[in-house]
């Protein structure tokens, strides 16, 4: 007897890898991989067939930047919302909404203790349903750093802190490889917390990067300064969040270095749209305003010097607290204040974005020997991009070959209340 396939008839393709939309013929999935795009072909018994006239098929959204153990919000009846346990069960709910809005993939830069590696693990070995998850633990981070939470009572910082102090070169390469025997895909490095310092050098920076590299592990860094950027190129990491203050030469070193940007826009362009309801004074959001717009400028440079610009949210922290709301913002955002057309801000949320999930080459397109992460949308995200920021407008999510049920309890959405202007994990 013939396996059982997938087939995808009609509609319009967007593979990811064109600039060009095409009239879809045929996408036939075997297993968990795209066997054939084109030519004619008749169902077997057993097939299931999506017709999909009238909609837009493209390759699933990878956000390479989203937060899961980071922040939980307050259930009635929890007293205690900070602890492993209840950071893994909040986790292992939110993944379902993620993927309901057709986010195939997500990088996870940071998390508290190793949840977000324990439900990484949950969902490849089918316990539950959610995106390919490509996850750091805790960030490295020095006294000063983004996420230094010490006092003079934990001089040492707490155990449910998003970063681990790390304040000398041998720190930082015992919590590589302890990350790394954990498992983890990535060591996220966190520098000041909006670049104004340095905290961490480059001598640091080249330890973390040639230590976990040796292990076959992927390196990003939160660095918002001029000079933290500079040296995350230098140091050879895999990626650079954010690079608000890089200057000129700063760019060049990074262009020389072909070292990827991930702006990550999102987050810092929603505190801007807030107000006092949830903690986010005024004199807040001009700060972060002003921020912002030293950021769009520098990425603007970045993208004129052919430095590759790759998506990501922060989803999960403050104001992109609801997971699952604001994955599709960032493409928006390239396109009307970078200069993107509409067709590349879609490339860099899903074939750009491979190599942020560990998957470069196997996922971000439609075609034969692919993984098999296909969505098809109701409207068309290149006359519109905002569609993909409506995931009532998703009319199939395909994830490793299979048919996600949306519907199921598993995806309604909770109504919690986001924490109050939590600021303090802009990783």
């Amino acid at each position: 007897m013939a396996a059982k396939r997938l087939i995808i008839e009609s509609g319009t393709l967007l593979d990811g890898r064109s600039s060009a939309l095409v009239a879809n013929e045929a996408i036939v999935v075997e297993g968990n991989k795209i066997a054939r795009v084109g030519g004619g072909g008749r169902a077997q018994p057993g097939d299931t067939v999506i017709n999909a006239a009238g909609k837009y098929i493209m390759p699933g959204l990878i956000d390479g930047h989203v937060h899961l153990s980071s922040h939980q919000g307050a259930l009635p009846g929890v007293r205690f919302t900070s602890t492993p346990e209840y950071a893994t069960l909040w986790t292992a709910r939110v993944v379902g909404k993620i993927l309901n809005a057709g986010v195939t993939g997500i990088s996870v830069p940071g998390g508290k203790w190793f949840v977000d590696a324990t439900v990484r693990e949950a969902v490849n070995g089918g316990l539950i349903e959610g995106p390919r998850i490509f996850c750091a633990g805790r960030a490295l981070t020095p006294y000063g750093g983004i996420f230094d939470n010490s006092n003079p009572s934990t001089p040492g910082g707490t155990d449910d802190s998003v970063g681990i102090l790390c304040n000398t070169v041998d720190d930082y390469i015992r919590e590589t490889r302890r990350q790394c025997q954990r498992g983890v895909d990535m060591i996220k490095v966190a520098d000041s917390y909006w670049g104004d310092t340095q905290t961490i050098s480059l001598d640091e920076l080249r330890a973390v990067a040639e230590e976990a590299h040796r292990r076959n592990v992927r390196v990003t860094t939160h660095s918002r300064g001029s000079g933290s950027t500079r040296d995350a190129a230098l140091a050879g990491v895999d990626w650079i969040f954010h690079a608000d203050y890089a200057t000129e030469e700063d760019l060049d070193v990074v262009a020389k270095k072909g070292i990827p940007i991930m702006p990550v826009f999102t987050q810092c362009q929603l505190i801007t749209e807030q107000d006092e309801k949830l903690g986010f004074a005024s004199a807040m959001r001009a700060r972060v305003q002003r921020q912002l717009d030293i950021n769009y400028e520098a990425i603007r440079k970045a993208r004129a010097r052919g430095i590759e610009i790759l998506a990501g949210t922060d989803s999960g922290n403050a104001a992109a607290f609801a997971h699952g709301k604001y994955h599709g913002r960032e493409a928006e955002l390239l396109v009307k204040k970078i200069g993107f057309s509409p067709m590349e801000a879609i490339h860099a949320c899903t074939r750009l974005n491979a190599k942020t999930i560990g998957l470069d080459g196997r996922v971000g397109v439609i075609a034969a020997g692919m993984l098999a992460d296909i969505i098809i949308w109701d409207e068309d995200p290149v006359a519109d991009i905002t569609v993909l920021q409506r995931p009532e407008r998703l009319s199939a999510v395909i994830k490793d070959g299979r048919i996600v049920d949306r519907k199921r309890e598993g995806f309604r959405a909770l109504d919690v209340e986001p924490p109050r202007a939590n600021i303090t994990a802009q990783g």
